[in-house]
């Protein structure tokens, strides 16, 4: 692998681990600046997918008012030169804090010209 190709690796793991700690400290206006405007991003409660920035938010603003989800990276994974795959582990609690899901997931990323482009639970 090039010193670029590494360095842009890096940059991109860098990006996504500040999207999940964002993510995990409701700093939203963080993650979503990290994303295309025109974000296609995956309904984990609802189904379906979501198409930009603005339905992002509204999203998670539903999603954190039912349930904390928290989501720690464990170990990145490069597909291609746009594409990563992010193991995650993932823990959601209800709102009295107690635990309804604690597992292992994977989520794809595309990546372009520094931001995240699409996401997808694997």
């Amino acid at each position: 692998m090039s010193a670029v190709n590494q360095m842009l690796k890096k940059t991109d793991e860098e990006l996504l681990d500040t999207a999940y700690r964002a993510f995990n400290e409701r700093e939203i206006d963080k993650i979503l600046g990290l994303m295309r405007p025109d974000v296609d991003w995956p309904n984990g409660m609802e189904g379906g997918r979501l198409q930009g920035r603005d339905s992002v938010r509204q999203y998670w603003l539903r999603q954190w008012s039912a349930i904390d989800p928290r989501v720690e990276p464990v170990r990145f994974e490069r597909v291609d030169p746009r594409r990563i795959i992010v193991h995650v582990h993932q823990v959601v609690r209800n709102l009295a804090g107690e635990v309804l899901v604690d597992q292992m997931v994977r989520h794809q990323y595309a990546l372009r010209d520094g931001l995240i482009e699409r996401m997808d639970i694997l």
